[in-house]
């Protein structure tokens, strides 16, 4: 038996535009609906030739032509001044980006580790204090981090009549380890929270301590998930070197600027000599990043 159901309004009324005619005349704009067989962007952008983006780029390489008027610099005379200063920029710019890039990580991934542990504490105190440092750095802008750190800490300590100086660029490494410590303080307690709990049951069942089990059951399992967001972030920790020229430390944009100047400021000379800087941030983070696909691929948990 078919039972039919009536929408009612107040005082059972029927709804108008539902059971009955609308009582209004007004237009009413109907929704806008695409065709079922139009491209999407993302289609629209995969279609394009390999040629788009050479296209894109070739303002940006004609720049020092548009300048030509203005500064009387050729595109030869741009790359040839740009090429003069290599040496310097690579051996005292550049690899002061990767020692800088390296010393924030250690420390980082030392003091992430010890937090990361702390978060997973069966300590209240320990847990929420850790969890609370974690989330303050880790949500907090790389630049303002780094000011801050440059105002507080002191240009030099005396420790018994002993004067130690603190260079700009160890300022640097400890602003650019706060972050690096939360990232990798979420990365420990990540990895050790997706050992599936039947480990640490059966650890129990055998007696084992919690640091027993901790050390050589879960976090041996740890670290090969691990490799690659720690990867991942020193990838990223290297690109953000270059705020440290803000803070005036030495290092290949603040040489850069530095050659500029000497080179009378040549607007011509912007793109040549950030351009080379861009090369070898992508020629040193590039390979890094291929790597951490690989091994996320290779250490990837098999269900």
């Amino acid at each position: 038996m078919a039972v039919k159901f009536q929408h009612r309004g107040r005082r059972g009324r029927k709804l108008p535009g539902v059971e009955r005619a609308a009582s209004t005349d007004l237009a009413v704009m109907h929704p806008y609906r695409l065709p079922l067989g139009g491209p999407s962007a993302t289609q629209w952008l995969a279609n394009l030739p390999w040629w788009t983006m050479l296209l894109l780029l070739m303002p940006l390489v004609l720049w020092p032509v548009y300048g030509h008027a203005a500064g009387k610099f050729t595109i030869t005379t741009a790359f040839s001044t740009l090429t003069k200063w290599i040496p310097f920029l690579f051996m005292s710019g550049f690899l002061f980006n990767i020692l800088i890039s390296m010393f924030a990580m250690l420390f980082g991934t030392v003091a992430g580790a010890v937090l990361g542990l702390g978060q997973i504490s069966k300590f209240a105190l320990v847990r929420r204090s850790c969890w609370f440092i974690t989330q303050l750095f880790r949500n907090s802008p790389w630049l303002v981090i780094l000011f801050i750190v440059l105002l507080a800490l002191p240009f030099e300590i005396v420790i018994f009549g002993y004067i130690i100086s603190i260079p700009d660029w160890m300022k640097a490494v400890f602003g650019l380890s706060l972050p690096i410590m939360a990232n990798i303080s979420e990365i420990v307690r990540g990895a050790v929270q997706s050992v599936p709990t039947a480990q640490w049951e059966a650890s129990e069942s055998l007696a084992f301590s919690r640091q027993q089990t901790l050390w050589r059951i879960i976090l041996p399992q740890c670290f090969k998930r691990m490799i690659p967001p720690w990867m991942n972030w020193y990838a990223i920790l290297t690109m953000a070197t270059p705020l440290c020229s803000l803070l005036g430390v030495e290092e290949i944009i603040t040489l850069s600027r530095q050659a500029m100047e000497a080179e009378n400021n040549h607007p011509e000379l912007l793109v040549p000599f950030y351009s080379f800087a861009l090369a070898l941030f992508f020629f040193y983070c590039y390979p890094i990043a291929r790597v951490t696909i690989a091994l996320e691929r290779r250490y990837a948990v098999k269900l």
